[in-house]
């Protein structure tokens, strides 16, 4: 059994190792938000349609919310195994709709054809050329922790890229 001497002795070490730890490999995951600043947004899509268009991807535009429960939800269902595959068809762009409501990036939400008034989670698809190809208009995955998880995998099916 170790003795107080030796406890406080090893504390240190572990310490620096953890330190150590996330600076070689970056923070945990759960310590960065999900969502980027609002004001972001348009340069995030931005780069995604390049990257889409030299790699033959369609877009998915996700608006969301930080705060949203579901919007959280919808991204950890898209990141399960069974879907993987088919998102990997897609590049993939989180658009913060506001840190304390549904109160940013509304026009870009509307040029998508999406009323953020249905709720978020929200999604638009986008070809490579920036021409929308679904978006939702009914918050489809709004309540998302209450679905059938296999919804997204169907989601994904029906609009990825030659599908």
């Amino acid at each position: 059994m170790p003795n107080l001497f030796t406890m406080r002795a090893t504390a240190p070490l572990v310490s620096v190792l953890a330190g150590l730890t996330i600076a070689l490999l970056g923070p945990p995951s759960w310590a960065e938000p999900l969502y980027p600043n609002p004001s972001s947004a348009r340069s995030d899509i931005d780069s995604a349609l390049a990257q889409a268009a030299s790699s033959h991807k369609r877009v998915l535009v996700e608006f969301g919310a930080n705060w949203c429960g579901d919007c959280k939800a919808l991204d950890a269902n898209f990141h399960k195994p069974e879907n993987a595959a088919l998102l990997s068809r897609f590049v993939l762009v989180h658009v913060n709709v506001g840190e304390h409501g549904i109160d940013h990036n509304l026009d870009l939400a509307q040029s998508y054809g999406i009323p953020l008034d249905k709720g978020v989670p929200a999604l638009a698809v986008l070809d490579a050329d920036g021409r929308v190809v679904f978006s939702q208009k009914n918050g489809e995955f709004e309540a998302m922790s209450r679905m059938d998880p296999r919804s997204v995998n169907a989601f994904l099916a029906r609009w990825k890229p030659g599908g």
